[in-house]
Parts: structure tokens; C-alpha cells; sequence
């Protein structure tokens, strides 16, 4: 039987982990886990993708059952932050869509950050207002939450859980898609925080440790290996080598799309929504082989440019758009934009099917859908686990999406982008929740197809530390 025991007694520790162990089904994903977390210290949990990182987090959080005990010496008050942030409806539904976030009519059915708070108002007003200002949502605190960027939305999560001011907070990656600025706004609010006496644990890369953590705990497949400071958990780090390409791209597959001079170009585009300007004036052209970074900061409008790109923004049309040398609007379909463009964003992930097998998942990049509705032939199933044994996720194949932790969800949808050998990649924030090693491997290839085999790049991305090499030209919003 899986148990879990939360006690409120009288000990050294503030919290005390001992033989925490769980399972799912047939598969173990933490074993006899034990840990002393004593006041005062601000712990991240680290390791490779699925390495059970952020159950342990919900394990301590109460979110899950489990076996072992887990004991606060005192009562407690406890706040966990998700890493994605799932909304709902006016209708008090999740069902939004991926293409949603672009159809400015269906943004009524969208609550805005002060209709999401109104609760947190009504017991917290002051509190709440405090918040707000402080995350510099002021301004936006009226607009819908489905037009927001992913680093907005983060924060609205950061508000929910700070305003009823928690003894422990526990944080799944909370700098995902934040800006420089916007981890810099963090790390202050949080250093301002733990001066207060709140306790921290979080769920990390280990290359971003921010500077208010103390100790560290890393875990691999589900144990740990490492518990102590992060001084010493620093000291004992070696540089892990890039993993290597296992395969030759190049004869993977045929490239479908014909010969073109320029990829992207536009001309003086603008973007509104209402009376908000998203783009103004956007003047644009990314030549046949190029790799372009694309930066800017959390709401500049980096993944609206990007929906015109892609087809799945319907405002595309009343702009002067070339995509591969052909005018937008001029009879195309939006498979016929789709078939030469690989793609994953963080928007992507959040509303992709989780009913699905990573297999099927993959092969659903062949045909530009979000999920497959059709039988594959030979060659096509050859393609998909050939690119499944690149990404070093194989063994994932048959699991769905679900069982997954978020980054090896994420490698499945980059293998999905990468499936088809697409003539030009967008890849919006793709190394969002993957592990430094996970990040060196997809660089590697986005390398291999870039430098050799003359594939078109727009990599957009908030570290430039993760930034592959083959970037040679750059594009900043404001």
C-alpha cells in the first residue's frame, strides 16, 4: 500500500525525510530518500531529466503519497508553485487551445490577472496590490491572462502562493521563462523574503543556482547522491562532456521544401489586440541559411512574431509577410505553411495532448499535427525512433506523455520539431526544464543541422549560455 505520513513533532530538523520512497504502478521514482532540511537553509533539488526532482518537491509539499515518513517539527504553512501555469475559463474550464492565445475574439473567455486574484483581493487586498506592483504587473493587472507571456503568468503564480506569506515555499524551476530582468526582480524578492524568515526549496538546474541557495540535494534515478552545502556541492562538480550524435543526420530524410532565397521577410508589421499594441513597425528578413537568435523581454511580443511565422496567428494576413519567398495570404493553407517549419515554444507543450505516446507524439511532427490520426508507414516509424535513439529517449517510446517528467516531455517535442528535417526551426525557449547535459546533446545537433546541413534557425532563448554556436545574427524587441 503507497502511505505517506506527515507528523507534527518536537526535533532538531524543520523538516525530516526518512526512507521517503514511491511508486507508480511498476515504475519506482524515489527511493528510500533521507534528508535533514534545518531552518534557515535554503535548499534546490538538482539533477538529470526525470530524475525525480520534482516529486520529492510535491512529496514534501503533500501532493502526493508516499512511502517513509516526512516530519515538520512544527506547524507549518507550506506553498508550492507549479512549473507550468495551467488557467481557466470564464467558464471555469482548461480548455483553452494551442492557437488560442493569438485569436484576439477569443480572449473574452479569458480571465484577466485581476479577475484570477479577485479571491486573493477580497482576504489580501493590500497584500495582493503590494504583489503586483512588485512583479510590475500594474499595468497589465486588466488584460487577459491567455495574452500574457509565459514570464508574466509566472509571476501571477508567484503572487497566489507569496500572498497569504507561507512559512515554506516550494518552487518547481520558478525561473522558467523569466527574462535577465525578470530573475533579477525574483532573486530580489526572494533574498527580501528570506530575510523575513520564509524557507525556500526548489527544484533547479544545477547550472543556475541563484546566490540565496545554501545547500543543495541531487538526486539520479530517484536517489540521492549528493546532500549537503553548495559550496562543497560546487567544488565537486566536473564539467560533463557533450554528448555526441550518435547517428548521421543528413540521411535521416528528404527536406520537402523546394529551393527559396529568403525564409522570413516582413514588412513594417504591426500587432494589436484592442487598444494594446503588441509589434509596431517590424522589419524582418532571415536569408536561407541563417541562424538567428530572437531576444527580448518577457511581453515584447517575441512569441506573437513568431505565431505570424508559423501560421497560427490570423493577423498574419492583414501584414505584408513573405514566408520562403511566397506573400502570405495568397492562397496557401496553413498545412502548406506548416509542412517546412519544425517547431516547439512553450505553448506548444502546455497544450499538447498528454493522452499520448511519446512515440506517437514524435510522428506527429510529420504531419503537423497535435496528436496522429493516421498509420505510419515503414520508413516513417524508421524516422521517428531513429530521431528517438538521437535524443537518447528510446526507452520513453512507449510511455505516454504523462508518465514523463516536463523536461523529457520537452526532449519529446523536440524531437517532434526535428522529425521531418524541416527547411527552417523555430525554437522557442526549447531547453526549458532539460538538465545542462540534455541542453549541450540538442545544441550539438541544432549544430550538426545548421553548420552542415544549411537548415534555417530562429532560437529564442533567456540564457545565452544556452545558445547554440551556430547563431550568427541576432534580433532584439524592445
Amino acid at each position: 500500500m503507497i502511505f505517506c505520513f506527515i507528523l507534527v513533532a518536537m526535533q532538531s530538523a524543520l523538516i525530516e525525510l526518512k526512507d521517503v520512497t514511491l511508486v507508480r504502478t511498476t515504475t519506482t521514482i524515489l527511493t528510500q530518500i533521507n534528508l535533514s532540511i534545518y531552518q534557515g537553509e535554503q535548499w534546490a533539488f538538482v539533477g538529470k531529466s526525470g530524475s525525480g526532482k520534482t516529486t520529492l518537491a510535491q512529496c514534501i509539499a503533500g501532493l502526493v503519497f508516499c512511502q517513509g515518513s516526512i516530519t515538520y517539527n512544527q506547524e507549518t504553512t507550506v506553498s508550492f508553485v507549479e512549473q507550468q501555469h495551467r488557467f481557466r475559463t470564464r467558464s471555469n474550464t482548461n480548455d483553452f487551445y494551442y492557437q488560442q492565445r493569438f485569436q484576439s475574439q477569443d480572449a473574452d473567455d479569458s480571465l484577466t490577472i485581476r479577475q484570477e486574484l479577485e479571491s486573493y483581493y477580497n482576504e489580501y487586498p493590500h497584500g495582493v496590490d503590494k504583489l503586483v506592483e512588485r512583479f510590475g504587473l500594474k499595468q497589465q493587472v486588466d488584460e487577459p491572462l491567455i495574452q500574457l507571456s509565459n514570464g508574466e503568468n509566472k509571476r501571477i503564480q508567484l503572487i497566489k502562493a507569496l500572498v497569504n506569506k507561507p512559512q515554506i515555499l516550494i518552487l518547481d524551476n520558478p525561473f522558467t521563462g523569466l527574462d535577465t530582468n525578470g530573475r533579477a526582480i525574483l532573486t530580489g524578492i526572494f533574498t527580501s523574503i528570506i530575510s523575513e524568515g520564509l524557507q525556500l526549496i526548489m527544484v533547479a538546474p544545477r547550472n543556475h543556482l541563484p546566490d540565496f541557495i545554501t545547500h543543495v540535494a541531487e538526486l539520479d534515478n530517484g536517489r540521492v547522491n549528493y546532500a549537503g552545502t553548495k559550496h562543497d556541492y560546487n567544488s565537486s562538480i566536473h564539467a560533463s562532456n557533450t554528448l555526441t550524435i550518435v547517428e548521421d543526420i543528413a540521411a535521416l530524410t528528404t527536406r520537402l521544401e523546394g529551393d527559396f532565397s529568403t525564409a522570413v521577410r516582413m514588412v513594417n508589421v504591426n500587432i494589436g489586440y484592442g487598444d494594446r499594441t503588441i509589434l509596431s513597425n517590424i522589419n524582418w528578413e532571415i536569408k536561407k541559411g541563417e541562424c538567428w537568435s530572437l531576444k527580448g523581454p518577457n511581453g515584447s511580443g517575441k512569441s506573437t512574431l513568431l505565431s505570424l511565422i508559423t501560421g497560427d496567428n490570423p493577423q498574419a494576413y492583414a501584414n505584408e509577410i513573405y514566408i520562403f519567398d511566397k506573400r502570405r495570404g495568397r492562397g496557401e493553407s496553413i498545412w502548406d505553411i506548416k509542412k517546412n517549419i519544425g517547431l516547439v515554444s512553450p505553448e506548444l507543450h502546455l497544450y499538447f495532448p498528454f493522452g499520448t505516446s511519446s512515440f506517437n507524439a514524435v510522428a506527429s511532427g510529420l504531419f503537423d499535427t497535435i496528436g496522429l490520426f493516421r498509420m505510419l508507414n515503414e520508413s516513417q516509424e524508421a524516422l521517428v525512433a531513429a530521431w528517438l535513439r538521437i535524443l537518447k529517449i528510446d526507452l520513453l517510446g512507449n510511455k505516454m506523455l504523462h508518465q514523463l517528467s516536463l523536461g523529457q516531455q520537452r526532449m519529446v517535442l523536440l524531437a517532434r520539431a526535428l522529425v521531418k528535417n524541416p527547411a527552417l526551426l523555430v525554437l522557442d525557449e526549447p531547453c526549458q526544464g532539460l538538465d545542462p547535459d540534455q541542453v549541450a546533446q540538442f545544441n550539438s545537433i541544432i549544430d550538426e543541422l545548421c553548420l552542415h546541413l544549411g537548415t534555417t534557425l530562429i532560437y529564442v532563448s533567456h540564457y545565452d549560455d544556452e545558445l547554440p554556436a551556430c547563431i550568427s545574427h541576432q534580433m532584439v524587441l524592445a
